[in-house]
């Protein structure tokens, strides 16, 4: 099981937003979900995915020949618009990335055995131990690669390192639903409690979220749930009512954190040849502030941000 791989895109350390104390967070590809609001794109397919900055790119040629399938062009037309890449054509092979030597060409997504990621983590192992914190396993959607994240949690809890795990909650399968229950401490997203409206904002019903919801709260589960904010989707007075009522009547909920929609992600929509669909500002300061109070006449423990 050590040597069983995942599909990770990113591995942040220092974080103070992923849980308590300090933690590692390592995120794995692959998400059920479809949100329109997504800020991590790059988790949301369950392969390698070329990442393109032509900013970067000075125009060499190297990547053209080597392209097995012809998707690469060059146009010198700008800085801003040099190179360009046929989606359709690409099988996002890697070839291109191996020879581009200025980072214009990446990929998002690399390989690692439960090993190696367990290697990395270690090295954080003494900041956990200060401050109460540990490893937190998001995405992407952890439980989508589930053998890889089952083993991964085992292996940290073995050396006494504390897990959490950022889900969406969408899993109906045994072992999806094993690291749920395994994890120390569940950062859980709530995106909205219409189902109608939650099908259309993320691709999926959330008739099996707030089930997957109820019955970890019944056993007693350490939760973080995790709201977000984002206009014109999210923030209608009737969900903001309608969640927090829900969530007063839950049990094992440690705190609510509302998550005001950025635009951070936007750029890697454009780096992957995706269009980001979205187009709304972030909620001003005193409606965030409006919300909270909302969330708090339930009297649920609530914090603007993770």
């Amino acid at each position: 099981m050590d040597n069983e791989k995942g599909l990770l895109f990113h591995i942040i350390h220092g974080s103070f937003v992923d849980g308590y104390g300090i933690r590692t967070t390592v995120f794995l590809k692959g998400c059920p979900l479809r949100c329109i609001w997504c800020c991590n794109p790059e988790g949301q397919l369950g392969y390698p995915e070329i990442k393109l900055t032509p900013s970067l790119c000075d125009g060499c040629g190297r990547c053209v020949p080597i392209c097995p399938t012809n998707a690469i062009q060059l146009e010198p037309k700008s800085a801003d618009d040099r190179i360009r890449i046929d989606r359709e054509l690409c099988t996002n092979c890697g070839k291109c990335n191996e020879v581009c030597y200025t980072g214009a060409l990446d990929r998002f997504g690399k390989y690692y055995t439960v090993d190696e990621v367990f290697n990395i983590i270690k090295r954080d192992e003494q900041f956990y131990r200060a401050s109460g914190g540990g490893v937190t396993i998001g995405g992407g959607e952890p439980t989508f690669q589930a053998g890889f994240t089952n083993a991964l949690l085992r292996k940290c809890q073995e050396n006494y390192i504390h897990v959490a795990v950022d889900t969406c909650g969408y899993t109906a399968s045994s072992e999806g639903l094993a690291i749920l229950e395994k994890a120390d401490l569940l950062l859980f997203d709530v995106k909205g409690m219409d189902a109608e409206e939650h099908l259309r904002n993320t691709g999926v019903s959330n008739d099996l979220i707030l089930s997957n919801l109820r019955r970890l709260d019944d056993m007693g589960k350490a939760i973080i749930i995790r709201v977000p904010l984002v206009p014109g989707y999210t923030d209608s007075a009737q969900n903001i009512k309608s969640t927090a009522e829900f969530l007063s009547g839950l049990k094992s909920v440690e705190r609510v954190d509302l998550l005001p929609y950025h635009e951070y992600g936007r750029v890697k929509y454009g780096q992957l040849g995706r269009e980001c669909r979205l187009n709304v500002q972030p909620l001003t300061e005193e409606r965030l502030n409006n919300i909270k109070d909302t969330f708090e006449r339930y009297r649920l423990n609530v914090q603007l941000g993770g």
